[in-house]
């Protein structure tokens, strides 16, 4: 019975992930990018689930992972006789070291878990608001190191001749190794465990858990799930460091929470979802038709739109979508 439990709640992500990736290849070439864009975006929101989620910690820093993760993969994957001309400033050791496409995707998630372990030693000791408004001091800290720092990329240019392997195939199989990942932990004991710290912290406590070691190992994981997801992104797009700031950060909040925040079913529902309505609206501020009527909004209402839409949510279905459940076709 739990077995068969279990299987539900991995195939309904799975499935969707699946028929996005199966429905990109009946469009047309400009439009599969949106399809691509939006798989990317689902393992974005499922790594940013696996700490969140669990926790019941709200994070507003790992899109940092995410920036990261791009920067290792874009840094490492630009040929090396290019790198010059584009990153002059570039420290040796990489401006002479040129990785493949798996690679590189590796070294992203790699660096990303890295960095989320280092900075999650001195901040999960932290809970409510200390800890949102902390790791939103991480993503400022890294977006200006990445901004400013030309020995470790680009700087203040997007990133050029990264080469873009980041098609519906890629994307599809890296949305799903970060939504097996992340299933796998949650029904491993540490996931159990982190849930409990989550729905009772003092219980927890009392029967012995380390609330501190439990969201040290959740954040790390995550950190490598989104160091993964910047890999994919830099791949599929020219990044620079605003396309991995606040307004990824705001869209992938808002993806989670309107999904149901505390289920990987609701987190993938939610990216899908949101990055749908996020795309239309963005081809709609550029004029588009709608059942022959011209719509041609005005710049920014997508962000206006989605943010409206997220506090609706909030106040109607705190539980998201989902109401926070997995996907289950039967249930006792």
């Amino acid at each position: 019975m739990r077995r068969l439990t279990a299987l539900q709640e991995l195939a309904g992500p799975a499935l969707l992930v699946i028929v996005t990736a199966l429905l990109g290849t009946l469009v047309s070439i400009s439009t599969q990018g949106y399809f691509t864009d939006t798989l990317v975006k689902v393992a974005m929101v499922v790594a940013l689930y696996t700490f969140v989620g669990n926790s019941g910690v709200l994070s507003f820093g790992h899109i940092s992972f995410v920036a990261v993760g791009a920067w290792t993969a874009g840094v490492l994957s630009v040929p090396s006789d290019v790198k010059p001309a584009i990153m002059p400033n570039l420290a040796h050791m990489l401006r002479d070291r040129t990785t493949g496409n798996l690679s590189s995707l590796a070294l992203a998630a790699l660096v990303g878990g890295i960095c989320a372990l280092v900075v999650a030693l001195p901040l999960m000791r932290l809970s409510g608001l200390a800890a949102g408004i902390a790791t939103f001091g991480v993503l400022e800290i890294t977006h200006n190191l990445l901004r400013y720092e030309e020995k470790i990329g680009p700087g203040l240019n997007a990133f050029s001749s990264v080469p873009e392997t980041t098609g519906l195939r890629q994307a599809a199989i890296g949305a799903l190794v970060v939504v097996v990942v992340a299933f796998a932990y949650g029904r491993s004991r540490f996931g159990r465990l982190l849930r409990a710290t989550r729905e009772d912290p003092a219980a927890a406590r009392a029967v012995g858990v380390s609330i501190y070691r439990q969201r040290l190992g959740a954040f790390a994981l995550s950190g490598v799930l989104a160091g993964l997801a910047g890999g994919l992104y830099v791949h599929l797009l020219p990044v620079n460091t605003e396309s991995v700031y606040l307004d990824l950060t705001f869209i992938t909040l808002a993806m989670l929470v309107v999904g149901g925040a505390t289920s990987l079913w609701g987190a993938v529902v939610g990216a899908l979802a949101v990055s749908a309505l996020d795309s239309y609206l963005a081809v709609a501020e550029n004029g588009s038709s709608f059942f022959g009527a011209q719509i041609d909004l005005p710049a920014g209402t997508r962000v206006v739109i989605v943010g409206t839409l997220m506090a609706v949510v909030l106040i109607l279905r705190p539980n998201g979508l989902t109401g926070g459940r997995e996907f289950r076709v039967w249930r006792r």
